[in-house]
């Protein structure tokens, strides 16, 4: 079943003020459990998580930007 426009803003609003900060805590935490690496690669590793959080959720934020395509006004 596919979303609607109204539902996938919500949906992607809800994903950015709750989802991306849990994400990126967890992301810290895990990076914490092992020996500090150098810091181009702990960079990478940051680069790399922040990209892949979003691969999932490309549906949801794709058109977001845009007007709404259902509104008749």
């Amino acid at each position: 079943m596919a979303l609607s426009y109204k539902a996938r803003r919500r949906w992607s609003l809800v994903l950015l003020l709750v989802g991306l900060p849990v994400y990126i805590v967890a992301a810290v935490v895990l990076i914490a459990l092992f020996d500090r690496p150098s810091v181009l690669a702990e960079l990478a590793i940051y680069v790399g998580l922040g990209i892949v959080w979003a691969i999932p959720f490309k549906f949801l934020f794709k058109g977001i930007g845009q007007a709404d395509p259902d509104d008749q006004n």
